[in-house]
């Protein structure tokens, strides 16, 4: 993620965290915690406005810009803003990932590998409104803003992201195949 800076304590923002941190000790196991996440998530469908100043909805025409919201031991919330056209590299997490699209649409193209290739193996549009959730090891993607309107969207990665800011595990090269 090219840039994440640190936002202020926002309106709503701490029963968001307890509904999430009661989720995250329902279970140890990172894919039904995702997916648990995710609808609590889809359920709350938290306001952008209240979360995001309108200078940080803006976005930046540098790269898509995330703004970390919440850190605690177990999980980290994050507001990422991507305007017309702001992708990422194809990557994958080193811990589980539930997000919202709280504005626009967001197209994720899902990779795996076939031994040492690299393979598309298909690619989703999701509107606002819309939660999805992923965990290692089958979170290879890539993340693109195709629409015309900024889109923003909120993700919850499964650790404390304060100390490193990503939870980006592995970059990949275009796919071979």
């Amino acid at each position: 993620m090219p840039s994440t800076l640190t936002s202020p304590a926002r309106p709503g923002l701490a029963p968001l965290a307890d509904r999430i941190r009661a989720c995250t000790l329902r279970t140890t196991d990172p894919h039904e915690t995702a997916r648990l996440v995710a609808e609590t998530l889809e359920q709350l469908r938290p306001d952008v406005t209240t979360l995001l100043t309108d200078e940080e909805r803006a976005g930046s025409p540098d790269g898509y810009t995330g703004h970390t919201l919440h850190t605690e031991a177990g999980f980290s919330i994050l507001a990422v803003v991507w305007r017309p056209g702001q992708i990422t590299e194809i990557h994958d997490h080193i811990v589980w990932c539930s997000f919202l699209i709280m504005q626009g649409a967001e197209t994720e193209t899902l990779y795996e590998l076939d031994g040492d290739r690299l393979l598309e193996a298909g690619t989703t549009i999701s509107p606002a409104g819309s939660a999805s959730a992923a965990a290692p090891p089958d979170d290879i993607h890539r993340v693109h803003n195709t629409g015309d309107e900024i889109a923003i969207t909120l993700h919850v990665y499964g650790a404390d992201l304060s100390e490193d800011g990503t939870s980006v595990r592995r970059t990949y090269a275009e796919p071979v195949g």
